[in-house]
């Protein structure tokens, strides 16, 4: 099982109802995994949407809790920049279970030097808002990634509250792993 897989089981093994994401070549593979695990043959799912902007991928997502069921958003943690106060003003504020899934920048194998000015702290800037952070990396295997992925799903659920996992899976080749 590829990590891409692992995370997109894990998402729908946590009763995701909807999935929304930012177009990324960084979160494609996770997008194809979902929508392939979803039954989507023809390379498309209902219950996969791209959204052109973090935020409104919160938006969106964060009002499947008003229907009782879990929404997921994928994206890079770069973009918690632009999803910042949705986060906290929406989702926070409202006790709205989300789960949100971002690969993180400036790692091993990034090839884009200016990222790691919004990438490297963006964990810490998440805790302080109030956010629970789940940070993966390729020292725990797939599997791992799968159930942590559940889990996180489970627990913003049963906290009324968005958890954010952060997945650390690029090669210093820079390819995906």
């Amino acid at each position: 099982m590829t990590y891409a897989q692992a995370v997109a089981d894990g998402i729908w093994a946590a009763g995701t109802a909807r999935v929304g994401y930012i177009p990324s070549v960084t979160v494609a593979p996770i997008v194809t995994a979902l929508i392939a695990s979803d039954g989507g043959a023809d390379g498309s799912s209902p219950r996969v949407t791209p959204l052109s902007r973090e935020e409104e991928a919160i938006g969106v997502l964060g009002a499947v809790a008003f229907t009782g069921r879990l929404g997921a958003v994928v994206m890079q943690d770069n973009g918690f920049g632009n999803a910042l106060t949705a986060l906290t003003t929406f989702t926070l504020s409202y006790h709205l279970p989300l789960l949100v899934f971002a690969n993180t920048r400036g790692g091993l194998g990034e090839y884009n030097s200016m990222i790691h000015s919004i990438s490297q702290p963006m964990p810490a800037v998440l805790r302080a808002v109030g956010l629970p952070v789940i940070e993966l990396d390729r020292r725990s295997g797939p599997e791992d990634w799968h159930d942590t992925v559940r889990e996180a799903g489970t627990h913003a659920v049963m906290t009324y509250r968005p958890v954010v996992v952060l997945g650390s899976f690029w090669n210093t080749d820079g390819k995906v792993a």
